[in-house]
């Protein structure tokens, strides 16, 4: 789903600050390394870390580049959305490989709604007459992208049906803070239809925002600034976007992932369903994406103001806002059916714990295609999972359970996986251990996000899996990329800070509902970086587009089975889960920070902004000849209480400080075994630190929605926002809220702590007895 907008992403310092490695995890580079590589891993003995290792060595040297080619050429070879033939019958065939691996596979159904277009519609009807094609163009060189017959329509899912007309509006990317600018120049949207360019924020944010301000309609186009020649040729010269290409996708509201008519529960045969006409996520206006060959007669009839320096794109015109004379007339209306999603779910028993769960999972339904999107993640992770079969024949028997997931239903908003995880909650509450993700996979760094309980151990698994181009560990890779873009401080913790910093998780894969509902630690994993241009939910994303633009030797596949191959076993097979709290309590330390400094920044930016309207700064520099209004007196934001949310941070502090003491002296205290009698007491615990981020009530507004730490962004979608309860509410300038929010927060960070330290005490106690 989002994988390529991630890869964008991956190299924002912003984003993830302070990716390190640690030198006590990195591949032999250093004098003295070697030895320090060498010492038992987290939650292992000295004699169970040697055999792990030994396995490990043995699962990375399997999985080979031309079967994740031929993985991606079979998946590929034809379009595959929701519903298609194709999709049903990629699924069984997965299946049937999974068995003859030795997994006990089957397939689970779901039955979702998935709207499909019936009609379509975007015409320019003054000052001139223009009709949209809607349509992308099968190119003579790629093979596939004639199969005009078996592609999805370009839309938009989830789009509210409707017939408007209005005048044409340029929003740029159509963001809050873009709507904004609109305001101050004088400039209303109310009864008009908007056009956005794709980008800054997740797409169905934009016909959100448009008709918060009364917008009729919305148009996305993709520029060529973004992913076209912009960066790139166009395709099939490069990679860039073609002209005709359009990016298809969900605009439904993210504050409900999965199956819109069965909210909080497993979309099965017999579920209740919500009448249509009651789910929350549709949007309120109808939204229709188009090409910029279409995007351009409508962006140049547009007349009116031109658009300031930072809202112009990369097509050879003058950029307008409008309104002006521009008017368009835009028709959307959809078949709402039912469908039947197909998640292929594969099992390992596990040898001791068989209810302690580690999962994996990829999806494998597509827009069209989809060979960047998803089947590079999904071909590698069947690679991953045929080398795990290879071990199962020589004798390698996982501790824990592991199950390989391949979700149908991502694309249009994360269905099946949602209603996976809706079905099996309770269960899953119990037993999982660790949810592991990948989507898109590209050629390039690591990319790494997740719970920060997780960050220790994903440091310890990279820095033993080499780059395939660079020959050095993907951690380190990683690492020397940082310290070449970051400044002052933040290059002082790029070369020092133990572990390289995890980007934490937002929205857009299908690790949502085991991060946000269940509560189980979840990481998402990649490459990319180094490959330019995208056909991102296009026709042309399909396997002549990746073999000549992508992974193109499919090494990065490889790696990607290695790394998250090597995951899976390392937690699957640890004695003691090897959860690292002291990264978390470090990781919420720097949210605290941030949110007490984005308080003060919004009351010094108020203060500052009503001194500059009293004293006249604001009419002294508006052009007379195109004039933009002053902002509005706002009142000065009020000091909240963070005494609680400190608390409670040095109260996770402390704890995570006791459990890692009590965590080396259990390593130190079990010489050739940690094995010990009870030490499952130990690990349940450890099991629930996840769920204790949890408030019940969820976000406020937001129920779905629970965990603390992080949730995607009520207006960024796929974007993370970190202490969202109080974040959000000092953004959208919701005071009390934000001082409830410090209070509540606190409490669940205390209340964490309490669960640490009881994981802490059994520890203790486990190491003092010998475990009799």
């Amino acid at each position: 789903m989002i994988r390529s907008r991630l890869l964008a992403f991956a190299l924002t310092p912003s984003l993830i600050p302070g990716l390190i490695l640690s030198p006590m995890m990195a591949i032999a580079q250093q004098p003295g390394e070697a030895s320090r590589a060498m010492s038992p891993l987290d939650g292992y003995s000295r004699t169970t870390s040697d055999a792990e290792r030994s396995w490990e060595e043995k699962f990375q040297a399997l999985p080979q580049p031309d079967n994740v080619r031929e993985n991606m050429r079979r998946l590929s070879a034809r379009p595959h959305h929701v519903g298609s033939p194709y999709d049903k019958d990629n699924a069984e065939w997965m299946l049937s490989k999974f068995k003859e691996w030795g997994f006990d596979a089957q397939i689970e159904n779901f039955y979702v709604l998935f709207p499909t277009p019936k009609e379509r519609l975007v015409e320019l009807i003054e000052p001139t007459k223009f009709t949209a094609s809607l349509k992308e163009p099968p190119i003579p060189e790629d093979p596939t992208s004639n199969q005009t017959s078996e592609q999805l329509p370009t839309y938009n899912a989830y789009s509210a049906d409707g017939d408007v007309t209005g005048p044409l509006v340029y929003v740029n990317y159509g963001t809050r803070e873009d709507y904004e600018e609109l305001d101050r120049l004088g400039i209303s949207v109310k009864g008009a239809v908007v056009i956005a360019r794709y980008g800054a924020a997740w797409r169905g944010i934009k016909p959100k925002v448009a008709a918060e301000h009364g917008a009729v309609g919305c148009i996305i186009y993709s520029d060529p600034a973004n992913d076209g020649y912009g960066v790139a040729d166009s395709y099939p010269k490069g990679a860039g976007r073609p002209k005709d290409g359009v990016q298809r996708g969900g605009v439904n509201d993210t504050d409900f992932p999965g199956d819109p008519l069965t909210p909080g529960v497993g979309a099965t045969k017999d579920a209740k369903r919500l009448d249509i006409k009651d789910t929350p996520i549709i949007t309120k206006i109808p939204v229709i994406p188009i090409s910029y060959a279409d995007a351009t007669p409508l962006l140049q009839a547009i007349t009116g103001r031109v658009a300031p320096a930072n809202w112009r794109g990369g097509l050879p015109i003058t950029y307008h806002i409008g309104p002006g004379t521009a008017k368009v007339h835009m028709k959307m209306y959809s078949n709402w059916d039912i469908k039947t999603l197909y998640d292929v779910i594969a099992k390992i028993p596990g040898s001791t714990e068989p209810d302690e769960w580690v999962i994996r999972g990829n999806h494998h339904d597509a827009w069209v295609n989809g060979a960047s999107d998803p089947v590079s993640g999904a071909a590698a992770e069947l690679e991953e999972a045929r080398s795990l079969g290879e071990l199962l024949k020589q004798g390698w028997k996982p501790r824990r359970t592991i199950v390989y997931c391949v979700w149908d239903g991502e694309e249009p908003g994360l269905l099946g996986s949602t209603e996976w995880v809706e079905t099996h909650a309770d269960e899953l509450r119990q037993k999982g251990v660790m949810y592991l993700n990948s989507d898109s996979n590209g050629r390039g760094y690591a990319f790494l996000e997740g719970s920060h309980g997780l960050e220790h151990f994903i440091n310890g698994v990279a820095s033993n899996v080499k780059d395939p181009e660079k020959g050095i560990s993907i951690l380190e890779r990683r690492r020397l990329l940082e310290i070449s873009r970051a400044h002052g401080a933040e290059r002082a913790e790029a070369r020092n800070r133990p572990d390289l910093r995890l980007g934490a998780l937002g929205d857009g894969s299908d690790y949502v509902s085991f991060q946000d509902f269940v509560g189980i630690p979840s990481l998402d994993l990649g490459f990319g970086g180094e490959d330019r241009g995208s056909q991102y939910h296009s026709i042309y994303d399909d396997f002549y587009w990746y073999t000549h633009f992508g992974d193109t030797n499919f090494v990065y596949g490889r790696a990607l089975a290695q790394f998250a191959g090597t995951a899976m076993m390392r937690m699957a097979d640890a004695e003691l889960l090897p959860y690292n709290f002291a990264n978390t309590a470090d990781t919420v330390g720097t949210y605290v920070d941030q949110v007490k400094s984005l308080l003060k920044s919004e009351q010094d930016e108020i203060s500052e902004k009503d001194k500059e309207i009293d004293e006249g700064v604001f009419t002294a520099i508006s052009d007379p000849k195109n004039p933009i209004a002053a902002p509005k007196h706002e009142d000065l934001p009020p000091f909240l209480n963070f005494a609680p949310l400190e608390n409670g941070s040095a109260a996770l502090t402390a704890s995570a400080k006791a459990y890692e003491a009590a965590f080396k002296a259990a390593e130190a205290h079990g010489g050739e075994s940690l094995d010990l009698p009870s030490i499952d007491k130990v690990n349940q615990i450890l099991m629930q630190t996840e769920r204790g981020y949890f408030d019940p009530k969820g976000l406020p507004g937001r129920s779905y929605f629970k965990h603390q730490l992080y949730a995607p962004g009520a207006y960024t979608g796929y974007g993370v926002k970190t202490l969202p309860a109080i974040r959000e509410a000092i953004e959208q300038r919701k005071w009390s809220i934000a001082d409830a929010s410090t209070l509540s927060v606190g409490k669940v960070l205390d209340n964490e702590s309490k669960i640490i330290d009881s994981a802490t005490d059994a520890l203790k106690a486990e190491a003092a007895t010998g475990g009799n």
